[in-house]
């Protein structure tokens, strides 16, 4: 009787589910129902809630379940009727380091819950790495308003960045965004280096510049803010200003510094660029793919073949058929 898998991709903002039957080992199981949440998982003193989540999912699943039963009965059922799930794979924000309830208390409650023989608690990387690249040996770079990259060489992982926007996210939307920043200030005081371009941006998004650190300052927000001009600084770049084309150009010698620190060496290595950033367009890609083909000549940039929620599914397949390749981790990658 085929068998059932469940996906759960919690993070930031929200919380995605979806149900699939185990597939054949060939590709990623296609999602035959799904779910999601717009609130959060709340994070407490002991990290990441794992009652919440239990609250959030269940429910939800077991909704989907009925329909699964009601749309797709006898295939994939159980003497109740219900799917059988084998196996669950929750990817979760912040599950490195605020990740232990989940790890002592969900494991038991899917057992419990749902008959789940195996589970599968990751970092949020480490399903965006199983949704972009599967079990290939790679990187996956996640470039948005931060920055950091994900490694395997199907033996142990390789996290590089990710440090922050005080400390690191070198090249995400953050850096670039207060780059640019940086600069209009200068031409506004009539320093070196700076770009009338981007402080005409700074005036145009913002005000006037000396009010642009009360606007920034007190903010909770700030690396969202920042990250917020970083396609004010492509856009100048794109129109020939040299100072964004030189921040546009450094940030991508970051990241391909990033990715080239994540990813293992040899021929069958590949690289997915995911997030947003991306999307501002050729004033980044173009020096990007320039610096990837030189620092990583061996390597593959591939396109990411899908979202963190089908890398959560993968390994739930994988999981349940006890073909896993991706390397255990106690905190990247717990197996249960």
């Amino acid at each position: 009787m085929t068998g059932w898998v469940l996906g759960v991709d919690s993070g930031g903002s929200g919380l995605r589910l979806a149900l699939a039957r185990t597939g054949d080992g060939c590709g990623t199981p296609v999602p035959v129902a799904d779910a999601a949440v717009d609130e959060p998982v709340r994070t407490g003193p002991a990290g990441i809630d794992a009652g919440h989540l239990l609250e959030t999912v269940l429910p939800r699943v077991r909704r989907l379940s009925a329909d699964v039963a009601r749309d797709d009965r006898p295939d994939g059922t159980d003497g109740g009727g219900a799917p059988r799930i084998d196996a669950v794979c929750v990817g979760a924000a912040g599950m490195a380091t605020l990740g232990d309830e989940l790890r002592a208390v969900l494991p038991g409650a899917f057992a419990r819950e749902l008959g789940a023989g195996r589970v599968a608690l990751a970092a949020d990387a480490v399903t965006a790495y199983a949704g972009a690249l599967g079990e290939r040996p790679g990187a996956v770079v996640a470039a948005g308003t931060g920055m950091i990259a994900l490694g395997t060489d199907l033996r142990t992982w390789r996290r590089v960045d990710g440090w922050g926007h005080l400390l690191g996210d070198c090249g995400g939307g953050a850096w670039i965004g207060r780059a640019g920043l940086e600069a209009a200030l200068r031409a506004h005081d009539g320093r070196e280096g700076g770009s009338r371009a981007l402080l005409s941006r700074v005036e145009a998004v913002f005000g006037p510049p000396d009010s642009l650190p009360g606007r920034l300052y007190p903010r909770t927000d700030r690396p969202a803010v920042l990250a917020s001009f970083a396609p004010e600084v492509a856009r100048c770049a794109r129109e020939g200003d040299p100072v964004a084309e030189r921040i546009m150009t450094e940030a991508a010698v970051q990241i391909a510094t990033t990715a080239a620190a994540a990813c293992p060496e040899g021929e069958d290595a590949r690289i997915a660029l995911t997030g947003g950033l991306p999307m501002i367009g050729e004033p980044l890609l173009a020096p990007l793919r320039r610096e990837l083909a030189s620092r990583l000549p061996r390597a593959r940039t591939v396109e990411a073949a899908g979202d963190p929620l089908a890398g959560a599914l993968l390994i739930a397949d994988r999981l349940a058929r006890d073909v896993l390749r991706l390397p255990a981790d106690a905190s990247l990658l717990h197996l249960g």
